[in-house]
Order: C-alpha cells, then structure tokens, then sequence
C-alpha cells in the first residue's frame, strides 16, 4: 500500500508558524536592550538627595550623565533617574561635593536598526495573516474545510487482518478475492475484453462481518485504500456532500489504483425523490454527485468501489444498475461450520480448557452471527475470570449461552409461592407441547428464574440450521406459544396476563401463514395485503393498504381465530392426556428452577428427576421462608379482611420462547 509522510500537513504548518514567533521574540530580545527596574524622581528630589550627610543611606554616591538623563546610585546602592541640565556648573558641583561623576556620549542612531524595530512588529502580524489565510485556503483550518473528504487512507504502519482471520463467509471471500486479483494482475482479466468491476456492494444482516472484510480487503490488496462512513458526507450546509465526493474521487485518482470503501451507504444512497427538503434537499445532492463519479462522462479507471449496507431495499435503483455497483456479494449468517471456524478464530486468544467443544456450541447456536458468537466468547471469559479460573471450561459457554439467549438473571426478583407454582406450571406446558407436538424444534433449556423482562422462560433449538418452514412446523409452533397458556387453564382453571406475548407470537405466525405464506385452505395461495405508502426516507412502510374486499378479510380474520384456536386446543388435549408428566415437570421446575431438554425427555420417558434429598432440601426451604416472612410481617390493626389480589397489567410475563 501506498505511504503516507510521517507527518501531517498542519503538524508541519503549526511547527513551523511555533518556529516563526519563537524567531521573531529572539530577534525583539536582541535589538531591543533591556530596561533596567530604575525609580525615576524629580530633579528636586535629586538636589536635596545631593545635599544630605555622607553618611545618610538616601545620599548620591554616583551620578552617570547621557544626554539630559541623570543616572545615579545612593549609598544604600539603590538606583535612581531623573531628568536635568548635563551643564559643567552642575557638574562641578557634584565632584566638590565627594560624588563621583561619569560621562557617557550619546549613542548615533542607525536608521537601519530604528526601522527594523518600528516595523517588525508590523511584519510578524502581516505573516502572520498570510500563513493562516494560506492554511484555511488549503483545507488546513476548520472554517473553510467543510468540502474536504474526510476519508482515511490505511497506511503499512497500522496492524494489517487479512481473509486468514475471517471464516464462516467463505462465498463471500471467494468473490472478492477476485477483486483483489484483478488489481494485482489486471492483464490476466482483460486480455479477454473484460474489464474490472466499477462498485462491489456488501449486503447483509448486522454484525455478518461486511466491515470486517472491508478491513481483510485493505490488508489484502496492497494498493492504497480510502475508508469513509456514509454520514459523513452530509452536513448541515447545501453543497457540501457533493463537494466531499468530488474531493475523495479526486484523492483516489491520484493514488489509482485503489479501493474506496463506503461504510452503511445507505446514510446517502436513499431513493430520491422521497418529497423531504425540495429540490435542492443536500442529501439528494450528494447521491446524484456520487453517481456522476461512479459513472458519468469522465472515467474512473482503477478507482473500486466497495460499500456495504444491511438495508439494500432503500437503495437508489440508478446506484445498483450495472456501471456502478456491478457485484451484490450477500454475506449470510453463518451455517453450522461456519460458525465453527468463526468460534475458532474468536478463541485463539482464550485459553480453554479440555472438555470445550467448539462443534458443540456451534450447533447449539442457530441464527447467532459472527458478532454474535464473538460476543459469546467474550460472555464466557469474563464469567470464567469473575470465578478466578485459569481456563475457560464448557460450563461457562453453557452459563454465556444462557445470558445471550434469555437475558441476565434477576434472582433480585423475588416471586410468591402462588406466581413461582404459576410460572413453573405454565413453562412446563410450553416444554411438554413442545416436546410432544411434533414438527417443531427440540427444547433446549426451560428456567423459572427470572431473566430480562419475563419471570420463566423456554428455549427451543434447532437440530440442524433451518432455511425453510413448512405448514406442520408452524401449526406445531402455534401449539408449543399457546402451551403455557392451555398450562393454566387446565391445572388452575384460569388465566392470566403471562400468556400475553405467546398470544401476540401465535397469531402473529397465523396472519402469516394466512395472508404471506398462502397455507390456508379456504383462501388458497394468495398474497393478501400489500405496503401502502412507503416513506423511503424513513426506510420502512409506515401503513399497509389492502388489496381485497371487506368478505376476503371477514375470511381472513376467521382463519386467522381456527388456526390460533386450533393450535390452543391441541396444546390442551396434549397436556391433558400428559397431566402426569407435567405435574412432575412442575414440581422438578420448582425445586431444581432450570432443567435442560435431556431432563425433559426423561420426564417424557417416565423417569423421575427428584431424590427425597431434593423434596426434603426444598421443603426445609419452605419453611425457613415462611417463618422470616410471618417473622417480617407487621400486625393488623383492621379487622376486616384484606382485599383480594388484583392483575397488573404491567407484571412482567412469562416468555413463551
């Protein structure tokens, strides 16, 4: 890659205006003598001075005539000035007194020396103004650089990553290792007729690793590489954004060729047109001036493009046409070897201890992405350091796992008997369901303990990395959300507000499969219900307008209650036929608060989970419990009984997945 000088433009500007005033005082300290600190007096003070005994500390010693200035030293050796007649009469009278008196002639004047002290001042100033008039001018200064690119350009000096350091994205790599072989050897190409891609365009989910293969491509290509962030080309001032592309293509083609990357292009590459800010709207403007560089009547031969966005569908059509963006490269989340290579290239620096499996916590992770699982190995070394271990064991990817995917504990909280037996029930109705129900994915790990914003929570994960949903699954899915709920309603003969999320989640997945997915068997496969007016300045709809009739939707709203009503019924008649088992799943969850699948199945097989040690422990539990609280509890003044116990709206509710 390209160097740059060791140091910057304005470093040398300010040394230098430093080195310029520091000359400037020196040549001041030396043309210009030195006052001494003398007492200047009246010329009568100086008589009277002249008078006194010779033993007086106040009386003239030594009086030095120059011109009409007096200098004296009284006996106290203490100096003094004064203005006088430089006559012989009061010379003569000085030395019959005992002073000692001493003539300097005047010094002549050097017109030279007179006018260089005179104007110096004036020209420092007027340096001064023209160094700083120059550094504004060019781009030096904050107050006329608005239109400068802030690009930065990667140098050798800073630490390199290259695509040995990325896995899990190896499709992606492929494509762009081609890039970086075209720049190297851009005649193996186009001996052809082809010529080298214009723009690369990274889409994907966050936290895929886009940024980071930009970082893999700087160390990889060894040309000169400008890195910038799409927000930054826009100011508060028309005119600018335009002006900071025209200046960063400029920069670029002096240094062709080379790799400009554009960081969330989507902060300036939005729709135009959106009707926000006129005609003259800056962030329209600095698009359409990002277009005419990318591909307009001047060429930018060895200048490439890569930018990258998660929001590809906001995108300008005129950005993504050939000529400009000629590769969409999409960078997925990671399969279950990816996610393994990534584990590996995460853990390098992590001692880890014997019994880590990285291909075990690549398949318990489903969906996570490669931040994600950096985020999981960061989790479990510090889990790892707080209980001062020197290794990082399974245990703690297991505890890191469990923080990613249902939130921190909160054992601050602290449940009644009735809420804790109420959750227990209703998360173990999820876990049977899920269990039984068939189609769905396997139940990792249920826990009453109190994470995030639910008081219980059940987690399911996929054997194998799913791309597709079938009917079964969802109906399946349906069943397993209303499971907590069908829980209640069958042990306690009641409901309550933790069933609120698994409502919304169920019918959520219905209007889908009836109105997105075309799985209902009286409407058929058809698409109902279309975005309406889409904001592309906001970046997503912002209503949605229907495209069939007032029968169509009565018949919509109708499937939408069978599917939910069905998928209720068939996780009630499941946990009624299972009543035993979740009746011993319950209580495990009650006395054990977290049981993993493993446990689930031995339940399902009719083992039990539970020693008398266990019900013993939690009895003695129990009644410790009860006693400090009866303990705590004040006494009652009123005799009339205490209202009943009314719903919170607000309680926290228990998540069903």
């Amino acid at each position: 890659m390209a160097k740059l000088p060791s140091k910057h433009p304005n470093q040398t500007r300010n040394t230098a205006l430093v080195g310029v005033a520091i000359l400037g005082f020196l040549l001041l300290h030396l043309l210009v003598k030195p006052v001494e600190e003398e007492k200047f007096i009246k010329f009568s003070e100086f008589t009277e001075a002249v008078k006194l005994p010779a033993d007086n500390p106040n009386r003239v010693k030594e009086v030095t005539f120059r011109e009409n200035m007096i200098a004296g030293i009284r006996v106290d050796k203490s100096t003094f000035r004064t203005f006088g007649p430089a006559d012989a009469d009061l010379r003569k009278e000085l030395q019959a007194t005992g002073i000692s008196v001493n003539y300097e002639p005047a010094e002549e004047a050097s017109w030279w020396k007179a006018l260089l002290i005179n104007s110096l001042p004036m020209l420092l100033l007027l340096f001064l103004f023209l160094f700083f008039m120059r550094q504004v001018q060019s781009g030096g200064g904050k107050a006329m650089s608005f239109g400068k690119s802030r690009a930065k350009m990667l140098t050798d000096s800073q630490p390199k990553l290259t695509f040995k350091d990325i896995s899990g994205i190896d499709e992606a790599k492929q494509e762009l290792e081609e890039i970086i072989d075209f720049l190297k050897d851009p005649k193996k190409f186009t001996r052809l007729g082809g010529r080298i891609p214009k723009g690369v365009l990274l889409i994907g989910s966050p936290g895929t690793g886009k940024t980071i293969l930009a970082k893999a491509i700087a160390g990889e290509a060894g040309v000169p590489f400008f890195s910038i962030s799409g927000s930054e080309f826009v100011e508060m001032f028309v005119g600018v954004g335009a002006s900071r592309v025209r200046d960063l293509f400029e920069q670029a083609k002096r240094h062709a060729p080379c790799i400009v990357f554009i960081d969330e292009i989507d902060a300036v590459g939005r729709h135009r047109g959106a009707g926000l800010g006129g005609g003259h709207d800056e962030r329209e403007q600095t698009l359409n001036q990002l277009l005419v560089e990318m591909d307009g009547f001047e060429g930018n031969d060895g200048v490439i493009i890569i930018a990258a966005t998660n929001r590809p569908d906001v995108l300008d059509p005129a950005l993504l046409r050939p000529g400009r963006f000629d590769r969409r490269v999409v960078v997925p989340k990671p399969d279950v070897r990816g996610r393994e290579g990534i584990l590996v290239v995460h853990t390098k620096k992590v001692p880890l201890a014997t019994d880590v499996r990285l291909a075990v916590i690549a398949q318990g992770t489903p969906g996570f992405s490669g931040a994600d699982l950096e985020n999981l190995v960061n989790e479990a070394a510090l889990i790892a350091a707080r209980g001062d271990c020197k290794e990082v064991r399974m245990e703690h990817f297991e505890q890191a796992k469990d923080k990613v995917l249902m939130g921190p504990e909160r054992r601050s909280l602290i449940m009644n008997e009735e809420e804790k037996r109420n959750t227990a029930y209703h998360e173990a109705g999820h876990a049977l369901v899920g269990m039984l129900v068939g189609h769905v994915d396997p139940v990792h790990k249920i826990s009453i303990i109190p994470r995030g914003q639910a008081l219980g929570v059940t987690i399911m994960l996929p054997v194998e990395d799913r791309l597709t949903i079938s009917k079964e699954y969802a109906e399946g899915m349906i069943a397993y959300a209303m499971g907590g709920r069908a829980a209640e309603e069958l042990v306690f003969n009641r409901q309550t507000t933790g069933a609120g999320d698994d409502i919304n989640k169920a019918t959520d997945i219905a209007r889908k499969m009836v109105c997105s997915w075309g799985m209902s068997e009286k409407l058929g496969p058809m698409s109902l219900g279309k975005k309406g007016n889409e904001e592309v300045f906001f970046g997503r709809e912002i209503s949605q307008s229907r495209n069939y009739s007032e029968k169509v939707a009565e018949e919509v709203d109708e499937e939408i209650h069978r599917l939910v009503t069905g998928g209720a019924k068939q996780a009630f008649k499941i946990l009624k036929d299972n009543k035993d088992k979740l009746e011993i799943l319950a209580e495990a969850l009650l006395i054990k608060e977290t049981i993993n699948g493993e446990e689930i199945r031995r339940v399902i097989r009719g083992e039990t989970l539970l020693t008398d040690e266990d019900r013993a422990r939690y009895d003695d539990t129990r009644r410790k419990a009860k006693e400090l609280s009866n303990a705590q509890r004040p006494e009652l003044t009123v005799s009339s009984p205490a209202p009943e116990a009314s719903s919170d709206l607000m309680t926290p509710q228990p998540a069903g997945s």
